[in-house]
């Protein structure tokens, strides 16, 4: 007799895909959007499981503090500015449109107000590239051009811990704590290796033997491979 598919598994919640969540340290989120400029500084810096980059507790002027992400070369004892006239500096906190051209940002937001979204993995960052009217171009850490609204914020630099995939894992066992730690999915067996009672790709001499598009609609047991797509197979020039 066969078993649920994996992600029937995982969609059901059992304990083996639950990650308990009081292993995670600190939210990440910028201030709430306010007038003048607040000045801050680094006071600790956070190893949080949740996070592949370091985070940093900063403490402000007016006795509040944050949690943020750190930027590369940051020093505990360093300021921080963060909101209008902030100075361009490591780790201060601006909108776009007050970003001069060619400077490196990270944790940028997609819309005014939502903490940062884009940008916000170890070693990334994105680049302001032009200011046109009511929108800035950003060239993203793939290459691609964004046109994001110049009241969104972003931090100025690049994240820290880009050096963190330079050590290989040399073996499964490590990768599976990595893994853990931010309860990613891993390994991920492929479908055309199972049996065929385990998966609707399984027991065809390892490939699929028949098309991977299945209906939105399609059972649970079913619904694998490509769901409800508009097109599959290679694109014609």
């Amino acid at each position: 007799m066969g078993k649920r598919l994996k992600q029937q598994r995982r969609g059901k919640g059992g304990f083996a895909f639950r990650k308990p969540p009081n292993t995670f340290k600190a939210d990440v989120n910028f201030n709430s959007l306010k007038s003048g400029k607040l000045i801050g500084e680094v006071m600790e810096f956070i190893d949080d499981p949740g996070h592949s980059a370091p985070l940093m507790l900063v403490k402000y002027e007016d006795g509040s503090d944050n949690v943020l992400i750190a930027p590369e070369g940051i020093r505990i004892g360093d300021r921080i500015e963060d909101g209008a006239g902030a100075d361009i500096s490591l780790g201060s906190i601006l909108t776009l449109d007050a970003i001069p051209d060619g400077v490196p940002v990270y944790n940028i937001e997609m819309s005014p107000g939502d903490g940062g979204k884009i940008s916000r993995s170890a070693g990334s960052y994105a680049t302001v590239m032009a200011h046109m009217g009511s929108k800035v171009t950003v060239m993203l850490p793939s290459k691609r051009m964004l046109e994001i609204d110049p009241a969104c914020r972003a931090e100025i630099g690049a994240v820290a811990g880009g050096g963190r995939k330079v050590q290989p894992i040399m073996k499964a066992g490590r990768n599976h704590y990595i893994k853990h730690a931010i309860n990613a999915r891993w390994p991920v067996n492929r479908g055309v290796k199972s049996n065929p009672v385990d998966h609707p790709f399984g027991g065809k001499q390892h490939h699929k033997g028949a098309s991977s598009m299945v209906s939105r609609n399609a059972p649970p047991g079913a619904k694998v491979g490509h769901i409800a797509a508009r097109r599959i197979g290679r694109k014609k020039r």
